[in-house]
Protein backbone atom coordinates (compact mmCIF):
# COMPACT_ATOMS: atom_id res chain seq x y z
CA UNK A 1 0.00 0.00 0.00
CA UNK A 2 1.13 3.61 -1.00
CA UNK A 3 2.05 5.72 1.89
CA UNK A 4 0.75 9.59 0.98
CA UNK A 5 -0.39 12.43 3.15
CA UNK A 6 -4.04 13.33 2.96
CA UNK A 7 -2.72 16.75 2.89
CA UNK A 8 -0.58 16.01 -0.21
CA UNK A 9 -3.59 14.58 -1.65
CA UNK A 10 -5.91 16.67 -1.26
CA UNK A 11 -3.32 19.22 -2.76
CA UNK A 12 -3.21 17.09 -5.67
CA UNK A 13 -7.21 17.02 -6.20
CA UNK A 14 -7.41 20.93 -6.00
CA UNK A 15 -5.72 20.97 -9.24
CA UNK A 16 -7.35 18.17 -11.47
CA UNK A 17 -8.43 19.55 -14.88
CA UNK A 18 -9.92 16.53 -16.71
CA UNK A 19 -11.27 13.35 -16.54
CA UNK A 20 -8.01 11.82 -17.49
CA UNK A 21 -6.18 12.81 -14.51
CA UNK A 22 -8.71 11.90 -12.38
CA UNK A 23 -8.79 8.51 -13.73
CA UNK A 24 -5.02 8.32 -12.89
CA UNK A 25 -5.04 9.87 -9.39
CA UNK A 26 -7.90 7.22 -8.56
CA UNK A 27 -5.78 4.37 -9.03
CA UNK A 28 -3.06 6.21 -6.71
CA UNK A 29 -6.08 6.55 -4.20
CA UNK A 30 -7.00 2.62 -4.76
CA UNK A 31 -3.44 1.80 -3.61
CA UNK A 32 -3.14 4.04 -0.64
CA UNK A 33 -6.40 2.92 0.28
CA UNK A 34 -7.87 6.06 0.46
CA UNK A 35 -11.18 5.55 -1.81
CA UNK A 36 -13.76 5.58 1.28
CA UNK A 37 -11.52 8.57 2.67
CA UNK A 38 -14.79 11.22 3.10
CA UNK A 39 -12.64 14.11 1.85
CA UNK A 40 -10.43 12.50 -0.86
CA UNK A 41 -13.86 11.48 -2.42
CA UNK A 42 -15.72 14.46 -1.90
CA UNK A 43 -12.89 16.22 -3.46
CA UNK A 44 -12.86 14.13 -6.66
CA UNK A 45 -17.01 14.21 -6.82
CA UNK A 46 -16.84 17.62 -6.78
CA UNK A 47 -14.62 18.20 -9.46
CA UNK A 48 -16.57 15.57 -11.67
CA UNK A 49 -20.29 16.55 -10.84
CA UNK A 50 -19.45 20.31 -11.06
CA UNK A 51 -16.96 21.26 -13.15
CA UNK A 52 -17.03 22.02 -17.30
CA UNK A 53 -14.30 19.73 -17.25
CA UNK A 54 -15.32 16.50 -15.29
CA UNK A 55 -18.15 14.01 -15.74
CA UNK A 56 -21.62 13.82 -14.19
CA UNK A 57 -21.58 10.04 -15.33
CA UNK A 58 -18.24 9.43 -13.74
CA UNK A 59 -19.16 11.48 -10.73
CA UNK A 60 -22.60 8.96 -10.29
CA UNK A 61 -20.59 6.06 -10.51
CA UNK A 62 -17.74 6.72 -8.17
CA UNK A 63 -20.71 8.01 -5.65
CA UNK A 64 -22.14 5.17 -5.67
CA UNK A 65 -19.29 2.57 -4.89
CA UNK A 66 -18.96 4.89 -1.76
CA UNK A 67 -20.48 4.32 1.45
CA UNK A 68 -23.39 7.18 0.04
CA UNK A 69 -23.20 8.36 3.38
CA UNK A 70 -21.32 11.06 3.17
CA UNK A 71 -23.81 14.71 4.26
CA UNK A 72 -21.13 16.77 2.08
CA UNK A 73 -21.37 14.50 -1.08
CA UNK A 74 -24.96 13.54 -1.17
CA UNK A 75 -24.80 17.56 -1.21
CA UNK A 76 -22.07 18.00 -4.18
CA UNK A 77 -24.37 15.49 -6.05
CA UNK A 78 -27.85 16.70 -5.15
CA UNK A 79 -26.08 20.19 -6.50
CA UNK A 80 -25.49 18.82 -9.82
CA UNK A 81 -28.62 16.50 -10.58
CA UNK A 82 -30.08 20.19 -9.89
CA UNK A 83 -28.23 21.94 -13.01
CA UNK A 84 -28.25 19.01 -15.26
CA UNK A 85 -31.09 17.26 -17.18
CA UNK A 86 -31.83 14.80 -14.86
CA UNK A 87 -33.14 17.10 -11.47
CA UNK A 88 -35.24 14.31 -10.62
CA UNK A 89 -32.56 12.63 -9.32
CA UNK A 90 -31.73 15.60 -7.17
CA UNK A 91 -34.98 14.97 -5.39
CA UNK A 92 -34.39 10.86 -5.26
CA UNK A 93 -31.06 11.33 -3.70
CA UNK A 94 -32.83 13.57 -0.96
CA UNK A 95 -35.31 11.45 0.02
CA UNK A 96 -32.47 8.62 0.30
CA UNK A 97 -30.76 10.80 2.43
CA UNK A 98 -34.03 11.63 4.49
CA UNK A 99 -34.59 7.32 4.58
CA UNK A 100 -30.98 6.34 5.64
CA UNK A 101 -31.38 9.36 8.22
CA UNK A 102 -28.19 10.99 6.36
CA UNK A 103 -27.79 14.46 8.22
CA UNK A 104 -28.88 17.33 5.85
CA UNK A 105 -28.53 20.92 6.35
CA UNK A 106 -29.18 24.40 4.79
CA UNK A 107 -26.48 23.38 1.89
CA UNK A 108 -29.14 21.01 0.99
CA UNK A 109 -32.60 22.76 1.12
CA UNK A 110 -31.83 25.26 -1.68
CA UNK A 111 -30.79 22.89 -4.23
CA UNK A 112 -33.40 20.26 -3.54
CA UNK A 113 -36.35 22.81 -4.02
CA UNK A 114 -34.25 24.70 -6.90
CA UNK A 115 -34.72 20.90 -7.99
CA UNK A 116 -38.62 20.81 -7.58
CA UNK A 117 -38.78 23.94 -9.91
CA UNK A 118 -36.57 22.61 -12.77
CA UNK A 119 -38.37 19.42 -12.75
CA UNK A 120 -41.38 21.16 -12.96
CA UNK A 121 -39.93 23.52 -15.77
CA UNK A 122 -38.95 20.21 -17.26
CA UNK A 123 -42.56 18.63 -17.71
CA UNK A 124 -44.14 21.93 -17.98
CA UNK A 125 -47.51 20.24 -19.96
CA UNK A 126 -47.77 17.68 -17.15
CA UNK A 127 -50.79 18.70 -14.71
CA UNK A 128 -49.83 15.59 -12.28
CA UNK A 129 -46.12 16.90 -12.17
CA UNK A 130 -46.70 20.38 -11.43
CA UNK A 131 -49.29 19.18 -8.47
CA UNK A 132 -46.57 16.47 -7.34
CA UNK A 133 -43.97 18.86 -6.77
CA UNK A 134 -46.09 21.28 -5.37
CA UNK A 135 -46.85 18.55 -2.85
CA UNK A 136 -43.09 17.55 -2.76
CA UNK A 137 -42.09 21.60 -2.03
CA UNK A 138 -44.64 22.02 0.66
CA UNK A 139 -43.49 19.03 2.88
CA UNK A 140 -40.14 20.43 2.67
CA UNK A 141 -40.83 23.51 3.49
CA UNK A 142 -42.84 21.62 6.50
CA UNK A 143 -39.26 20.08 7.27
CA UNK A 144 -37.49 23.14 7.48
CA UNK A 145 -40.19 24.77 10.25
CA UNK A 146 -38.65 21.55 12.25
CA UNK A 147 -35.17 21.54 12.18
CA UNK A 148 -35.00 25.22 12.51
CA UNK A 149 -34.07 26.57 8.69
CA UNK A 150 -37.09 28.45 7.49
CA UNK A 151 -35.33 32.03 8.06
CA UNK A 152 -32.08 31.24 6.23
CA UNK A 153 -31.98 33.49 3.68
CA UNK A 154 -30.98 31.32 0.67
CA UNK A 155 -33.52 28.90 1.67
CA UNK A 156 -36.21 31.56 1.51
CA UNK A 157 -35.27 32.42 -1.76
CA UNK A 158 -35.27 28.77 -3.02
CA UNK A 159 -38.87 28.14 -1.38
CA UNK A 160 -39.84 31.88 -3.65
CA UNK A 161 -38.91 30.77 -6.22
CA UNK A 162 -40.45 27.00 -5.65
CA UNK A 163 -43.57 28.63 -5.01
CA UNK A 164 -43.53 31.31 -7.90
CA UNK A 165 -42.99 28.08 -10.66
CA UNK A 166 -45.51 26.22 -9.10
CA UNK A 167 -47.87 29.49 -9.88
CA UNK A 168 -48.33 29.91 -6.28
CA UNK A 169 -47.23 33.11 -6.49
CA UNK A 170 -49.35 34.63 -3.30
CA UNK A 171 -47.43 32.21 -1.52
CA UNK A 172 -44.04 33.23 -2.75
CA UNK A 173 -44.52 36.86 -1.97
CA UNK A 174 -45.46 35.93 1.53
CA UNK A 175 -42.05 34.06 1.86
CA UNK A 176 -40.68 37.46 0.63
CA UNK A 177 -42.49 39.68 2.62
CA UNK A 178 -41.20 37.52 6.01
CA UNK A 179 -37.39 37.48 4.68
CA UNK A 180 -35.93 39.75 7.58
CA UNK A 181 -32.42 39.56 5.13
CA UNK A 182 -33.17 39.49 1.49
CA UNK A 183 -30.46 39.90 -0.82
CA UNK A 184 -30.53 41.34 -4.28
CA UNK A 185 -30.83 37.29 -5.73
CA UNK A 186 -34.13 37.42 -3.37
CA UNK A 187 -35.55 40.96 -4.99
CA UNK A 188 -34.54 39.24 -8.40
CA UNK A 189 -36.31 36.06 -8.13
CA UNK A 190 -39.48 37.75 -6.52
CA UNK A 191 -38.91 40.52 -9.98
CA UNK A 192 -39.00 37.69 -12.40
CA UNK A 193 -41.45 35.41 -10.76
CA UNK A 194 -44.02 38.69 -11.54
CA UNK A 195 -42.23 39.22 -14.65
CA UNK A 196 -43.25 35.63 -16.10
CA UNK A 197 -46.93 36.08 -15.24
CA UNK A 198 -46.68 39.64 -16.97
CA UNK A 199 -47.54 41.76 -13.75
CA UNK A 200 -45.11 44.55 -14.69
CA UNK A 201 -46.97 46.84 -12.07
CA UNK A 202 -46.14 44.62 -9.66
CA UNK A 203 -42.09 43.90 -10.82
CA UNK A 204 -41.18 48.00 -11.72
CA UNK A 205 -42.90 48.50 -7.85
CA UNK A 206 -40.42 46.13 -6.23
CA UNK A 207 -37.82 47.55 -8.22
CA UNK A 208 -38.06 50.72 -7.56
CA UNK A 209 -38.19 49.37 -3.74
CA UNK A 210 -35.82 47.32 -3.92
CA UNK A 211 -31.66 48.76 -2.25
CA UNK A 212 -30.03 48.29 -5.56
CA UNK A 213 -29.48 47.13 -8.69
CA UNK A 214 -27.14 44.75 -10.07
CA UNK A 215 -26.40 42.81 -13.45
CA UNK A 216 -29.15 40.10 -12.81
CA UNK A 217 -31.52 43.14 -12.14
CA UNK A 218 -30.53 44.24 -16.21
CA UNK A 219 -30.35 41.01 -17.72
CA UNK A 220 -34.57 40.75 -16.35
CA UNK A 221 -34.79 43.73 -17.58
CA UNK A 222 -33.80 42.71 -21.16
CA UNK A 223 -35.41 38.87 -20.69
CA UNK A 224 -38.71 40.53 -20.38
CA UNK A 225 -38.54 42.62 -23.48
CA UNK A 226 -37.10 39.30 -25.06
CA UNK A 227 -40.01 37.76 -24.56
CA UNK A 228 -42.48 40.17 -25.14
CA UNK A 229 -40.88 40.28 -28.38
CA UNK A 230 -39.60 43.50 -28.44
CA UNK A 231 -35.82 43.19 -29.17
CA UNK A 232 -35.20 46.73 -30.02
CA UNK A 233 -36.05 47.70 -26.63
CA UNK A 234 -33.53 44.78 -25.40
CA UNK A 235 -30.96 46.22 -27.26
CA UNK A 236 -31.44 49.22 -26.14
CA UNK A 237 -30.88 48.74 -22.73
CA UNK A 238 -27.89 45.79 -23.86
CA UNK A 239 -25.97 48.78 -25.88
CA UNK A 240 -26.97 51.72 -23.96
CA UNK A 241 -28.04 51.64 -20.92
CA UNK A 242 -26.42 48.36 -18.45
CA UNK A 243 -23.35 49.77 -17.23
CA UNK A 244 -21.55 46.52 -17.29
CA UNK A 245 -22.53 43.05 -19.22
CA UNK A 246 -22.14 39.52 -18.19
CA UNK A 247 -22.28 36.41 -20.37
CA UNK A 248 -26.32 35.73 -19.25
CA UNK A 249 -26.69 39.14 -20.38
CA UNK A 250 -25.74 38.07 -24.02
CA UNK A 251 -27.30 34.96 -23.81
CA UNK A 252 -30.38 36.49 -23.44
CA UNK A 253 -29.89 38.65 -26.38
CA UNK A 254 -29.02 35.80 -28.53
CA UNK A 255 -32.00 34.51 -27.26
CA UNK A 256 -34.11 37.53 -28.48
CA UNK A 257 -32.84 36.86 -31.73
CA UNK A 258 -33.75 33.71 -32.24
CA UNK A 259 -37.14 34.06 -31.11
CA UNK A 260 -37.90 36.39 -33.26
CA UNK A 261 -36.66 34.02 -35.45
CA UNK A 262 -33.59 36.21 -37.02
CA UNK A 263 -31.12 33.56 -36.66
CA UNK A 264 -28.45 35.24 -38.50
CA UNK A 265 -28.52 37.92 -36.69
CA UNK A 266 -27.90 35.69 -33.45
CA UNK A 267 -25.09 34.26 -35.32
CA UNK A 268 -23.59 37.86 -35.51
CA UNK A 269 -24.28 38.44 -31.68
CA UNK A 270 -22.39 35.16 -30.63
CA UNK A 271 -19.26 36.54 -32.87
CA UNK A 272 -19.65 40.10 -31.04
CA UNK A 273 -19.47 37.89 -27.86
CA UNK A 274 -16.10 35.98 -28.92
CA UNK A 275 -14.61 39.65 -30.03
CA UNK A 276 -15.35 40.70 -26.58
CA UNK A 277 -13.58 38.10 -24.54
CA UNK A 278 -16.71 36.93 -22.74
CA UNK A 279 -16.64 33.53 -22.09
CA UNK A 280 -19.55 31.36 -23.71
CA UNK A 281 -21.33 29.46 -21.27
CA UNK A 282 -23.63 26.38 -22.28
CA UNK A 283 -26.67 28.51 -22.35
CA UNK A 284 -25.01 30.19 -25.17
CA UNK A 285 -23.84 27.33 -26.94
CA UNK A 286 -26.91 25.58 -26.75
CA UNK A 287 -28.56 28.90 -28.28
CA UNK A 288 -25.97 29.30 -31.12
CA UNK A 289 -25.89 25.46 -31.99
CA UNK A 290 -29.77 26.20 -32.45
CA UNK A 291 -29.28 28.87 -34.73
CA UNK A 292 -26.99 27.08 -36.68
CA UNK A 293 -29.32 23.93 -36.85
CA UNK A 294 -32.22 26.35 -38.45
CA UNK A 295 -29.62 28.32 -41.13
CA UNK A 296 -27.44 24.82 -42.00
CA UNK A 297 -24.93 26.22 -40.54
CA UNK A 298 -22.58 23.15 -40.06
CA UNK A 299 -19.30 25.17 -40.30
CA UNK A 300 -19.83 27.05 -37.05
CA UNK A 301 -21.39 24.11 -35.15
CA UNK A 302 -18.60 22.04 -35.62
CA UNK A 303 -16.22 24.23 -34.91
CA UNK A 304 -18.07 24.68 -31.64
CA UNK A 305 -17.86 21.38 -31.10
CA UNK A 306 -13.79 20.76 -32.34
CA UNK A 307 -14.21 23.51 -29.38
CA UNK A 308 -15.37 21.58 -26.74
CA UNK A 309 -13.57 18.70 -27.60
CA UNK A 310 -9.85 20.15 -27.81
CA UNK A 311 -10.55 21.40 -24.03
CA UNK A 312 -11.94 18.43 -23.24
CA UNK A 313 -15.13 19.92 -21.86
CA UNK A 314 -17.86 17.87 -20.46
CA UNK A 315 -20.49 17.52 -23.31
CA UNK A 316 -23.41 16.74 -21.22
CA UNK A 317 -27.10 17.27 -20.77
CA UNK A 318 -29.14 19.75 -23.07
CA UNK A 319 -25.68 20.80 -24.68
CA UNK A 320 -25.06 17.22 -26.05
CA UNK A 321 -29.10 17.63 -27.39
CA UNK A 322 -28.24 20.77 -29.18
CA UNK A 323 -25.21 19.53 -30.93
CA UNK A 324 -27.51 15.74 -32.01
CA UNK A 325 -30.24 18.20 -33.08
CA UNK A 326 -27.96 20.54 -34.72
CA UNK A 327 -26.21 17.65 -36.90
CA UNK A 328 -29.23 15.80 -37.41
CA UNK A 329 -30.80 19.03 -39.27
CA UNK A 330 -27.94 19.69 -40.94
CA UNK A 331 -28.34 16.32 -42.60
CA UNK A 332 -24.66 15.17 -40.77
CA UNK A 333 -26.64 12.21 -39.44
CA UNK A 334 -23.05 10.35 -38.83
CA UNK A 335 -21.97 12.75 -36.76
CA UNK A 336 -25.20 13.15 -34.76
CA UNK A 337 -25.01 9.45 -34.00
CA UNK A 338 -21.15 9.73 -33.14
CA UNK A 339 -22.48 12.35 -30.25
CA UNK A 340 -25.49 10.39 -29.38
CA UNK A 341 -23.94 7.12 -29.06
CA UNK A 342 -21.00 8.85 -26.89
CA UNK A 343 -23.39 9.78 -24.41
CA UNK A 344 -23.88 7.18 -21.01
CA UNK A 345 -26.69 9.26 -19.66
CA UNK A 346 -29.51 10.28 -22.19
CA UNK A 347 -32.30 12.96 -21.56
CA UNK A 348 -35.51 12.55 -24.01
CA UNK A 349 -34.64 15.17 -25.51
CA UNK A 350 -31.54 13.40 -26.74
CA UNK A 351 -33.64 10.63 -27.85
CA UNK A 352 -36.22 12.54 -29.38
CA UNK A 353 -33.57 14.64 -31.65
CA UNK A 354 -31.81 11.58 -32.82
CA UNK A 355 -35.41 9.35 -33.76
CA UNK A 356 -36.45 13.05 -35.34
CA UNK A 357 -33.46 13.14 -37.26
CA UNK A 358 -33.22 10.10 -38.48
CA UNK A 359 -37.24 9.77 -39.21
CA UNK A 360 -37.18 13.22 -41.49
CA UNK A 361 -33.86 12.23 -43.14
CA UNK A 362 -35.49 8.91 -44.52
CA UNK A 363 -33.92 6.07 -41.92
CA UNK A 364 -37.00 4.83 -40.32
CA UNK A 365 -36.17 1.49 -39.98
CA UNK A 366 -33.53 2.63 -38.39
CA UNK A 367 -36.02 5.30 -36.11
CA UNK A 368 -38.52 2.89 -35.15
CA UNK A 369 -35.47 0.79 -33.98
CA UNK A 370 -34.24 3.22 -31.67
CA UNK A 371 -37.41 3.95 -30.31
CA UNK A 372 -38.19 0.49 -29.03
CA UNK A 373 -34.47 0.70 -27.86
CA UNK A 374 -35.62 3.59 -26.01
CA UNK A 375 -38.56 1.84 -24.33
CA UNK A 376 -36.01 -0.91 -22.88
CA UNK A 377 -33.10 1.49 -21.68
CA UNK A 378 -31.73 1.88 -18.42
CA UNK A 379 -31.79 5.54 -18.82
CA UNK A 380 -35.60 5.71 -17.93
CA UNK A 381 -36.23 8.03 -20.17
CA UNK A 382 -40.17 8.38 -20.88
CA UNK A 383 -41.33 8.81 -24.29
CA UNK A 384 -43.20 12.17 -24.72
CA UNK A 385 -45.27 14.09 -27.64
CA UNK A 386 -42.22 14.76 -29.93
CA UNK A 387 -41.10 11.49 -29.61
CA UNK A 388 -44.45 10.39 -30.81
CA UNK A 389 -44.10 12.53 -34.01
CA UNK A 390 -41.10 11.46 -34.84
CA UNK A 391 -42.10 7.74 -34.66
CA UNK A 392 -44.85 8.84 -36.74
CA UNK A 393 -43.13 10.77 -39.21
CA UNK A 394 -41.38 7.47 -40.01
CA UNK A 395 -44.16 5.21 -40.13
CA UNK A 396 -45.23 8.03 -42.95
CA UNK A 397 -42.01 8.17 -44.70
CA UNK A 398 -41.83 4.52 -44.51
CA UNK A 399 -45.69 4.00 -45.97
CA UNK A 400 -46.62 1.65 -43.30
CA UNK A 401 -50.25 2.28 -42.49
CA UNK A 402 -50.16 -0.98 -39.67
CA UNK A 403 -47.28 0.72 -37.91
CA UNK A 404 -48.67 4.23 -37.68
CA UNK A 405 -52.03 3.34 -35.96
CA UNK A 406 -50.37 0.67 -34.01
CA UNK A 407 -48.22 3.71 -32.91
CA UNK A 408 -50.82 6.15 -32.75
CA UNK A 409 -52.80 3.73 -29.80
CA UNK A 410 -49.28 2.73 -28.20
CA UNK A 411 -49.27 6.23 -27.64
CA UNK A 412 -52.59 6.84 -26.29
CA UNK A 413 -53.55 3.04 -24.39
CA UNK A 414 -49.97 3.24 -22.78
CA UNK A 415 -48.65 6.49 -22.31
CA UNK A 416 -51.98 8.78 -21.77
CA UNK A 417 -50.96 10.78 -23.95
CA UNK A 418 -53.82 12.40 -25.73
CA UNK A 419 -52.80 13.58 -29.62
CA UNK A 420 -52.39 17.37 -30.58
CA UNK A 421 -52.93 18.24 -33.92
CA UNK A 422 -49.14 17.35 -35.29
CA UNK A 423 -50.07 13.68 -34.10
CA UNK A 424 -53.23 13.96 -36.37
CA UNK A 425 -51.24 15.60 -38.71
CA UNK A 426 -48.62 12.91 -39.06
CA UNK A 427 -51.24 10.53 -39.36
CA UNK A 428 -53.39 12.03 -42.36
CA UNK A 429 -49.84 12.45 -43.99
CA UNK A 430 -49.23 8.42 -43.60
CA UNK A 431 -52.95 7.96 -44.90
CA UNK A 432 -52.88 10.30 -48.07
CA UNK A 433 -49.70 9.20 -48.73
CA UNK A 434 -50.82 5.48 -49.03
CA UNK A 435 -53.92 6.64 -50.94
CA UNK A 436 -56.57 5.61 -47.86
CA UNK A 437 -58.14 9.42 -49.16
CA UNK A 438 -61.42 9.00 -47.26
CA UNK A 439 -59.90 7.65 -44.19
CA UNK A 440 -57.59 10.48 -44.08
CA UNK A 441 -60.85 12.93 -44.51
CA UNK A 442 -62.58 11.13 -41.70
CA UNK A 443 -59.58 11.57 -38.95
CA UNK A 444 -59.90 15.43 -40.18
CA UNK A 445 -63.43 15.63 -40.00
CA UNK A 446 -63.67 13.51 -36.25
CA UNK A 447 -60.93 15.30 -34.24
CA UNK A 448 -61.46 16.66 -31.46
CA UNK A 449 -60.31 20.35 -32.47
CA UNK A 450 -60.46 22.34 -35.56
CA UNK A 451 -57.84 20.98 -38.57
CA UNK A 452 -55.86 23.84 -39.36
CA UNK A 453 -54.41 24.75 -43.09
CA UNK A 454 -51.82 22.20 -42.83
CA UNK A 455 -54.19 18.75 -42.66
CA UNK A 456 -55.94 20.70 -45.53
CA UNK A 457 -52.93 21.20 -47.86
CA UNK A 458 -51.91 17.84 -46.77
CA UNK A 459 -54.80 16.50 -47.93
CA UNK A 460 -55.05 18.42 -51.22
CA UNK A 461 -51.85 17.66 -52.49
CA UNK A 462 -53.05 13.88 -51.94
CA UNK A 463 -56.03 14.56 -54.26
CA UNK A 464 -53.66 15.41 -56.86
CA UNK A 465 -51.89 12.53 -56.58
CA UNK A 466 -54.69 9.79 -56.34
CA UNK A 467 -56.87 11.78 -58.63
CA UNK A 468 -59.63 12.72 -55.90
CA UNK A 469 -61.77 15.50 -57.58
CA UNK A 470 -64.78 15.74 -54.95
CA UNK A 471 -61.94 15.79 -51.48
CA UNK A 472 -59.70 18.20 -53.79
CA UNK A 473 -62.57 20.89 -53.73
CA UNK A 474 -63.55 20.23 -50.01
CA UNK A 475 -59.99 20.94 -48.99
CA UNK A 476 -60.11 24.07 -51.25
CA UNK A 477 -63.35 24.78 -49.80
CA UNK A 478 -61.85 24.47 -46.09
CA UNK A 479 -58.74 26.19 -47.02
CA UNK A 480 -60.29 29.27 -48.22
CA UNK A 481 -62.08 29.60 -44.81
CA UNK A 482 -58.84 29.15 -42.59
CA UNK A 483 -56.76 31.65 -44.71
CA UNK A 484 -56.52 33.54 -48.72
CA UNK A 485 -55.75 30.65 -50.47
CA UNK A 486 -51.41 30.51 -52.04
CA UNK A 487 -50.85 30.11 -55.89
CA UNK A 488 -49.57 26.47 -55.15
CA UNK A 489 -53.04 25.82 -53.71
CA UNK A 490 -54.70 27.08 -56.98
CA UNK A 491 -51.99 24.76 -59.14
CA UNK A 492 -52.84 21.90 -57.29
CA UNK A 493 -56.64 21.71 -57.78
CA UNK A 494 -55.94 23.14 -61.54
CA UNK A 495 -54.21 19.86 -62.14
CA UNK A 496 -56.49 17.92 -60.24
CA UNK A 497 -59.17 19.25 -62.91
CA UNK A 498 -56.94 18.64 -65.84
CA UNK A 499 -55.82 15.47 -65.15
CA UNK A 500 -59.72 14.57 -64.67
CA UNK A 501 -59.97 16.32 -67.97
CA UNK A 502 -62.32 19.52 -66.68
CA UNK A 503 -60.86 21.74 -68.60
CA UNK A 504 -63.67 24.34 -67.88
CA UNK A 505 -62.74 23.86 -64.18
CA UNK A 506 -59.04 24.52 -65.18
CA UNK A 507 -59.82 27.46 -67.18
CA UNK A 508 -62.11 28.72 -64.35
CA UNK A 509 -59.31 28.28 -61.62
CA UNK A 510 -56.87 29.83 -63.34
CA UNK A 511 -59.14 32.94 -63.83
CA UNK A 512 -59.85 32.96 -59.82
CA UNK A 513 -56.21 33.01 -58.89
CA UNK A 514 -55.39 36.11 -61.67
CA UNK A 515 -58.63 37.72 -60.10
CA UNK A 516 -57.79 37.11 -56.77
CA UNK A 517 -54.20 39.06 -57.83
CA UNK A 518 -52.12 36.02 -56.80
CA UNK A 519 -49.32 35.61 -58.28
CA UNK A 520 -47.93 32.39 -59.70
CA UNK A 521 -44.18 32.69 -57.75
CA UNK A 522 -41.58 31.00 -59.70
CA UNK A 523 -39.36 27.78 -58.31
CA UNK A 524 -36.03 28.60 -56.29
CA UNK A 525 -33.74 27.58 -54.01
CA UNK A 526 -31.15 28.44 -51.88
CA UNK A 527 -27.82 27.35 -50.80
CA UNK A 528 -25.49 28.52 -48.16
CA UNK A 529 -21.65 29.88 -49.57
CA UNK A 530 -18.62 30.47 -47.09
Amino acid sequence: MLNIRISDMLSKLQQLSSVKEVEQTQCVIIKAGLFNHPLVMSKIISFLSLSPLGSLVYAQAIFEETAMNNPFVCNTMIRAYTKSVFPIKAIYLYNFMHHKDIKSDHFTYPSVLKACARVLWCNEEDMKCSRLVACKGAEIHCRLFRLGLDQDCFIQTSLVYLYSKCGFLGLARRVFDEMTEKTIYSWNVMISAYDQINDFDSADSLIESMPGKNVVSWNMLIARYVRLGKIEDARAVFFEEMPERDAVSWNSMIAGYIQIGDYAGALALFREMELANVEATDITLISVLGACAETGALEIGRNIHLSLKQREYKIEGYLSNALVDMYAKCGHLNLAWEVFTGLKMKHISCWNAMIVGLAVHGYCEEALRLFSTMETSVDGAQPNRVTFIGVLIACSHKGSVDEGRKFFNHMVNEYKIMPDIKHYGCMVDLLSRCGLLEEAHHMIKTMPFEANSVLWRTLLGACRVHHHVDLAEESIQQLSKLEPLRDGDYVLLSNVYAEAQRWNDVERVRSEMIDSGVPKKPGSSHIGTK
